[in-house]
């Protein structure tokens, strides 16, 4: 089994945490990074290494005869924890693409859904020397996850995600709520894309009738589904899905994500009446009938997958050319792994299209933007923490491309900003001085002198009240110094980027949620904080030079 340079990288790091004391290791790679390669490496080692018996986990059903195929393709050996109809799926399955079995009772190396793990004790458990888990991000020390892989007390752990993040917050670390005691991150999505291992892609963002604002969150940090479905039939994106494709992606592979069973039948039927062979699978679709359709993917003769969140997650998707978002999330995990499956390469595939119909991209951006991860909970923000303002993007009215939100215009096809729709704040313009009213600036420009100049007390105020009064003034001056010293500093960076003075004011409010002069009325306390950020900002931008 050969790896790629950064797979082996990320097998070697996970040796090393072990090797440090650290029993169970997140390891992170995005969608398409070949998880499931390395996931296949660490059972062949263990195997061949006989460090004894090994399973893998997964969280349904339909992704236990995933990961078992994903073992068969590897020629390892392996018995399925399930029930006799998922065992003789895994089987058939074998049979259909392979020509022959991996199937072995007797094997010390297992695949199990985690629900039937659950439920069962055996004394087999204690042999367990390691566990895998794909999409670990479901992983909680109190949740199914956490009892299944309490189940194997003599095992060290690997949990392999694209995204180490939940919806509701909590951490998968074992000082928070998971069992995770290290991570390894692997190169992120750009730089896969960098490398030649995944493709490149535009993102088009056509209008949405679709209103976020008004659907409720569940426990689980997402939208309510019984809500969100509403809020989405209300919405009758259905035409809008098809009539885009056939615009922008006519005759490409495609997968389209949808709320439900009946949006996604609805769509599929949309996509068939206008001439677009297409097939609608489900968490309720046979495996033995939804491995027929991926054939029948794979050689083109269905061009359209619908789905409702199976393709989302685990599913092994073969190499598409545009995906089509009908499913509205404020999961990242989940926008990252829709928006991933169409990154990997085909022959002839040039660029990947992400067709966004319900504002994905507002809420997360686009995921192959740097992040640091962390096992931590998620805490509530700072104040002026880095990318603490509003989202980066903005959707082109004229081309729908997304595009950086301080640009002057769409650099695809150079349609102007829209126009303001008020001016007499900062958050209404994104931080563009030159755009706001002369009164709105007169007032900001007069605090700002009044903060530089000669402390003024009350006349006739004297005693302890106006030395407060001239003490919060000289801390004020003390605090706006490194401040101003900062922004100065960053906004060279973004000078000698290629920004123009208006795109660098609209970057620093979309950045840290304050706009450049309103920056210099502020307090001491909260100057300190914003010049820590900008600092912060300043010090990633030389380290990455």
């Amino acid at each position: 089994m050969i790896l790629r340079p950064y797979q082996q990288d990320i097998d070697h790091a996970i040796d090393r945490e072990w090797a440090a004391g650290n029993r169970n290791v997140c390891a992170v790679a995005p969608t398409g990074g070949g998880k499931t390669v390395n996931m296949a490496a660490k059972f062949k080692q263990h195997i061949d290494n006989r460090w004894g018996a090994s399973v893998g986990i997964a969280h349904r059903h339909e992704l236990v005869s995933q990961m078992s195929l994903s073992l068969a393709r590897n020629f390892i050996r392996h018995r399925v924890i399930g029930s006799d109809d998922v065992v003789r799926n895994c089987v058939r399955i074998h049979m259909d693409e392979l020509g022959r079995s991996f199937y072995d009772s007797n094997s010390l190396c297992a695949v199990a859904g985690v629900d039937t793990l659950v439920r069962r004790d055996e004394p087999w458990f204690k042999q367990v020397t390691l566990w895998q888990t794909d999409e670990t991000h479901h992983l909680l020390r109190d949740n199914k996850w956490g009892k299944a892989v309490e189940l194997f007390p003599n095992a060290r752990g690997i949990g392999w995600t694209a995204t180490p993040l939940r919806a509701d917050g909590y951490g998968l670390g074992r000082h928070a709520d998971g069992v995770m005691d290290a991570m390894v991150v692997g190169p992120s999505m750009r730089e896969l894309i960098e490398m030649g291992y995944l493709t490149d892609y535009r993102l088009l963002c056509p209008p949405s009738a679709l209103i976020a604002a008004d659907i409720p969150h569940a426990a689980n940090g997402d939208f309510s589904q019984p809500a969100l479905r509403k809020a989405t039939h209300e919405a009758h994106i259905t035409g809008d899905i098809v009539q885009t494709y056939l615009k922008h992606c006519r005759g490409q592979l495609g997968v389209t994500f949808a709320v439900d069973v009946e949006h996604a039948q609805e769509i599929t039927q949309a996509y068939r009446s206008a001439g677009v062979a297409a097939e609608c699978v489900t968490a309720k679709t046979p495996d033995t009938l939804r491995f027929s359709i991926m054939r029948r993917f794979r050689s083109r003769d269905v061009m359209q997958l619908v789905n409702v969140d199976l393709l989302g997650e685990g599913v092994d998707v073969p190499a598409i050319e545009c995906v089509s978002m009908g499913r509205l999330t404020d999961s990242y995990a989940l926008y990252a792994q829709q928006f991933g499956r169409a990154l990997r390469l085909l022959d002839g595939k040039t660029q990947a299209t992400i067709l966004d119909h319900v504002g994905n991209w507002e809420r997360h951006g686009l995921p192959d933007r740097d992040r640091d991860w962390t096992l931590d909970r998620r805490e509530r923000r700072g104040a002026y923490n880095v990318m603490a303002g509003r989202e980066l993007l903005r959707a082109c009215i004229g081309c729908t491309r997304a595009f950086e939100r301080f640009r002057d215009c769409c650099p695809f096809c150079g349609e102007a900003l829209p126009e303001p729709r008020g001016r007499s704040e900062p958050k209404m313009v994104d931080g563009d001085l030159v755009e706001l009213d002369p009164a709105t600036l007169k007032a900001l420009r007069g605090e700002i002198s009044r903060i530089d100049g000669v402390c003024r007390v009350p006349e006739g105020l004297r005693g302890p009240a106006a030395g407060a009064i001239h003490k919060r003034h000289v801390e004020r001056q003390q605090a706006q110094a490194p401040l101003r010293k900062s922004i100065q500093l960053w906004a060279g960076y973004q000078r000698d980027a290629g920004l123009s003075d208006r795109e660098i004011h609209r970057l620093f409010f979309l950045t840290f949620g304050t706009d450049v002069m309103t920056a210099q009325t502020l307090g001491a306390r909260e100057a300190g904080e914003l010049a820590m950020a900008v600092a912060g900002d300043v010090a990633l931008t030389e380290a990455t030079a």
